[in-house]
């Protein structure tokens, strides 16, 4: 007999309580259903349920086999699935949530030619610096910047995120060059709110109480880095963002890079979506899109 079919009769045999109630569900006989169990019994020489005229019980052999049983199909089931996904055409549509600039600058020309390539398959991306919970709001995946809190979540690699300290030529001509980060205590240091809070201009070697004090004396805030992008190259302060964000004005002058050598380090960029062995294939497409795209 095929041992496959006999673990998911025996699986069901004990599930519904009964041969009769199992045989049902396979659409066989219950003394096929009983046959299904001698087979497995005499290939493991071990008796798997006992049985009365009014109840059935497991044997402590049987209970082990029976959760093993479960497992062994559960994968293989998962296998099956996995086969017809990768095998039909990614369709229908997907949901992702990126961080503002990270998405503008790298997820959307991206995802344009991602659906170039996939016709069939649509995308809603959400552009926030909120922290989204993708399971909760219904989203597919996720770009996560920073070190990842959550291990429920399979995250793959993207390219690490640097940023840059730079101002306009005039700012630096009227104001001067700062050449360490003591330097810019007599400077405007133009700031990123999120949520409510100061977030950022955290250089190398600084202690928090330089962060405090440069936060508060702060003229100009913002929770949104073209803003800030705006305002320096007004001539009105230095800012601290993403180098994806200012790499153009760099090049072509409009904006003067300082501070190199003190930038924090740049930050771990993931993309993360649920741990489901039945990933969908507009989900598996996507991925692996992406990391072949924006992936280290």
């Amino acid at each position: 007999m095929d041992t496959l079919l006999s673990m998911r009769v025996f699986v069901a045999i004990v599930e519904a309580g009964s041969l009769s109630a199992a045989a049902e569900r396979f659409s066989i006989s219950a003394p096929m259903a009983g046959k299904h169990l001698q087979a497995l019994e005499a290939r493991l020489d071990a008796r798997l349920i006992v049985r009365t005229t009014r109840r059935q019980s497991l044997t402590e052999i049987g209970r082990a086999y029976y959760e093993r049983c479960r497992r062994i199909l559960a994968d293989v089931d998962a296998a099956d699935s996995l086969a017809e996904a990768m095998g039909a055409t990614p369709r229908g549509v997907l949901r992702v949530t990126v961080p503002l600039t990270y998405g503008v600058q790298f997820v959307t020309p991206a995802v344009t030619e991602f659906l170039a390539a996939f016709e069939q398959i649509s995308v809603e991306l959400d552009l926030t610096n909120r922290m989204v919970d993708i399971v909760e709001e219904g989203f597919d995946a996720a770009v996560r910047i920073g070190p990842l809190a959550d291990s429920s979540f399979v995250a793959r690699p993207l390219k690490a995120y640097a940023m840059t300290v730079c101002a306009s030529p005039d700012y630096l001509a009227r104001a001067g060059t700062p050449l360490t980060p003591a330097d810019l205590a007599g400077h405007e240091c133009l700031g990123f709110v999120h949520q409510g809070r100061e977030a950022g201009w955290r250089l190398e070697g600084e202690d928090d109480a330089t962060l405090l004090r440069r936060a508060q004396s702060s003229r100009f805030r913002a929770n949104n880095g073209q803003a800030l992008k705006k305002a320096a190259l007004a001539g009105f302060g230095l800012v601290l963002q993403p180098h994806a964000l200012v790499e153009d004005e760099l090049a072509a002058g409009a904006l003067v890079a300082v501070l190199q050598d003190f930038l924090p380090k740049p930050s771990p960029v993931h993309l993360v979506y649920p741990r489901d062995t039945r990933t969908t294939p507009k989900l598996a497409s996507f991925v692996d899109f992406m990391v072949a795209r924006l992936g280290v």
